[in-house]
């Protein structure tokens, strides 16, 4: 356990409990640490499943963000979920055979423990990697190089930051080489309504190659849970920028003929504020429910979407379109372009 780290770092805290007290089928990677105060804070990777280059993968994200901790917290409750069905739950452990789910919980604990959006060099891992916009991102936004005192900073342009890399080499390396892999990031802090957004960032006239796949993974939660709230669409409809992760991955993924579909969930939380107008007087309240109850009703919301998430990356043969490809990126063109 990290000294203070339950008073530093809640989230933190309650990570390293659960690898404390894991069962031998979680297993868990340090993927790099970062330096805060006198402290260095570890970014930690775990998976349950099958390992196998040969079986899809879900991988669950949260923290890139410091202000985010609701991400983090999503993450982190869906894994204990997980865990306490583990020891009796014939269907997770059939699940469990046939795929494998990772987590990286917390991407950004220097920028967690320090309330800050950015890392602890103060840039931005959302504008960090070496993908520029091509069609003019959003003004500061978008991303910046104007001053680290000025948020969304992207760092150095010849080098990716601790955090920003630790991501993309354990992507490149776990999920490449898989034949199918689905990733949700969880955010928050953006407008009052639950999105799911895919790539891309950097462009609202260049779709992604996998479109038709996107559209088909849409239609299938639209039409398994009717009642569900997502909005499903790319990012670009409402801003671009520079540097987002999850475009230059997917983007080194299609480079090596895998494929792994983006998700970033941005939870609406505007509706938080709304209605607790009081969280404004923090920095944090823009991004996170702060009532209690608010935050367990946060937690148990998302656990359809990663439940259909875990069982579409399982079934994937069954659903990725085939046949239907050209009639689907159609549809898709007139739907979100």
């Amino acid at each position: 356990m990290l000294p203070d780290s339950d008073t530093l770092l809640p989230e933190l805290a309650q990570l390293q409990q659960i690898i404390d007290q894991a069962p031998p089928q979680l297993q868990v990677e340090q993927l790099a640490t970062v330096p805060h105060m006198t402290q260095q804070l570890p970014v930690y990777a775990l998976a349950l499943g099958n390992r196998s280059a040969a079986a899809p993968a879900l991988l669950l994200v949260g923290g890139v963000h410091g202000l985010e901790r609701i991400g983090t917290q999503v993450v982190l409750a869906y894994l204990q979920t997980l865990l306490q069905r583990l020891p009796w739950d014939l269907c997770l452990q059939h699940t469990l055979q046939q795929c494998c789910i990772y987590f990286i919980p917390l991407v950004n604990p220097a920028g967690m423990a320090n309330g800050w959006r950015a890392n602890g060099n103060s840039v931005d891992l959302m504008r960090n990697a070496p993908v520029e916009c091509v069609e003019g991102a959003a003004w500061l936004v978008g991303g910046q190089r104007i001053s680290r005192a000025i948020p969304w900073h992207r760092g150095r342009s010849d080098k990716m930051e601790t955090e920003s890399r630790a991501v993309a080499d354990f992507v490149r390396r776990e999920l490449f080489a898989r034949p199918f892999s689905l990733v949700l990031d969880c955010h928050s802090g953006f407008g009052t309504t639950d999105r799911l957004w895919f790539p891309y960032a950097k462009s609202r006239r260049q779709p992604i190659a996998h479109l038709a796949e996107m559209y088909r993974l849409r239609q299938l939660l639209a039409h398994t849970y009717p009642h569900q709230n997502y909005i499903f669409e790319p990012q670009s409809q409402h801003y671009l920028c520079h540097g987002d992760l999850w475009d230059y991955l997917y983007d080194c993924a299609l480079a090596h003929n895998s494929t792994m579909l983006p998700l970033t969930l941005e939870m609406g939380s505007w509706n938080w504020v709304r209605k607790n107008p009081f969280q404004l007087l923090s920095s944090l309240g823009m991004f996170h429910p702060v009532k209690p109850h608010r935050v367990k009703r946060v937690l148990r919301s998302h656990l359809i979407l990663i439940n259909f998430l875990i069982n579409a990356t399982m079934s994937y043969q069954n659903w990725l379109p085939l046949a239907s490809k050209d009639q689907l990126h159609t549809e898709a063109m007139r739907l979100w372009y």
